[in-house]
């Protein structure tokens, strides 16, 4: 991937234009409740303003109606988190496109909620000339909506004066181009999830790539009933017992393998007070819930990502937000953030595990990005990242 990068371009008095993924969760009375992805794009943020630039920060928040925005998605909370964070002020302006407003060198101000401009997410060229026209230099730091091809992620990349990646952006597709395009080998892949009917795109995509696929989740209860092995009232979809059957057969064509638990941590039902036992998988009961790998499946598993180069992990194993059901996860994840492996963490359960589990530091790269980072581990060609590698040809 070639693209030009923010530190490549003089920003001194130029009017510069940075796409974030500011999509941040809100609690009950509006405030920001989790802050990592306003974190993760202050550095882009902060280049600006130190070469002093005239910064414009926008980005989206919830599903506002184009033409439409309601108080509950405004970028106003993510504006006054940012000013703290930045400890200067950042101004919202609202009506952005149809009222002149300034920013002096070295300021910065919030742009409201690009998803209530009508022609947004159709990617309007009309409304990315309306947008090229206030700025002198484009920047993309939402690697998170990489893979939706809107006008402030695809059509203003093209017909701004200058387009490049942020520093968020670039060091995203650095570690999943490394994790991905050139790995060390043996790798290995976890991919957790309810639904293989959600992820069989990824599951197939991977199949063909790396040594080892470790399948959790309710996920792997699927390839488990493929494998002719009781399931219980686990959730399941007999449905894609042919599908997991595929990518198993893909794997065993190449030589690679599948991990599936041998034994299990179950219970009669998801919950706090539900008293968990641990079978092995041939004894799995027909009113058992399979909510997690047991003990001796994680020591199995341990022993194999020692051997791995590159990590890749998408998706808890079990139900890790009840404590009883969180071993096999937090085994998971002690387990990469201690190997010598190139690691490589995203997907939005993945890093609230990341962080239950305090590894964040010792993983190599925990991405914020939630449908781009699925996408790439698919080998889509994501629509905001050929709009730059096209501006840099």
């Amino acid at each position: 991937m070639a693209f030009k990068t923010l530190h490549e371009i003089n920003l001194r008095g130029q009017r510069v234009f940075i796409r974030c993924d500011l999509n941040v969760p809100l609690d009950a009375a509006g405030r920001v409740a989790d802050d990592t992805r306003i974190r993760a794009s202050l550095p882009g943020i902060q280049q600006a303003l130190q070469q002093g630039a005239r910064v414009m920060v926008t980005s989206h928040l919830g599903r506002p109606a184009e033409g439409r925005l309601e108080a509950r998605d405004s970028l106003r909370p993510v504006a006054e988190r940012l000013a703290h964070l930045l400890r200067t002020p950042v101004p919202l302006v609202t009506d952005w496109l149809d009222q002149p407003f300034d920013v002096a060198p070295g300021a910065v101000v919030m742009l409201e909620n690009c998803r209530a401009n009508p022609g947004e997410k159709a990617n309007s060229r009309e409304l990315a000339h309306r947008m090229a026209a206030l700025c002198d230099v484009y920047v993309n730091d939402a690697f998170g909506t990489a893979h939706r091809a809107e006008a402030t992620t695809e059509a203003l990349a093209r017909l701004a004066g200058e387009a490049c990646a942020g520093p968020l952006m670039a060091s995203e597709l650095q570690a999943l181009g490394r994790a991905l395009a050139a790995p060390e080998r043996p790798m290995a892949a976890i991919v957790g999830g309810s639904k293989v009917s959600t992820k069989l795109a990824i599951l197939n995509a991977l199949a063909q790539r790396v040594e080892l696929l470790i399948v959790g989740g309710g996920m792997a209860n699927t390839f488990l009933l493929a494998a002719g092995q009781p399931v219980g009232k686990s959730l399941c979809e007999p449905g894609m017992v042919d599908a997991a059957r595929e990518v198993m057969a893909t794997l065993k064509a190449r030589g690679a393998r599948l991990f599936l638990p041998s034994d299990v941590v179950v219970a009669d039902a998801v919950s706090e007070t539900a008293l968990p036992a641990i079978k092995p998988v041939a004894e799995v009961g027909g009113s058992d819930l399979i909510l997690d790998f047991g003990p001796q499946s994680m020591r199995r598993l341990v022993d194999e990502l020692e051997t791995c180069k590159t990590i890749v992990w998408n998706g808890p194993l079990g139900v890790f937000e009840i404590e009883k059901f969180s071993h096999g996860t937090r085994m998971l994840a002690t387990a990469i953030a201690n190997s010598k492996a190139f690691s490589i963490a995203g997907g939005g359960d993945t890093v609230a595990a990341v962080n239950q589990f305090d590894v964040a530091d010792r993983i190599d790269y925990v991405s914020t990005a939630g449908g781009a980072f699925l996408e790439f581990l698919e080998g889509k060609t994501l629509p905001a990242v050929r709009a730059l590698e096209d501006r840099a040809n």
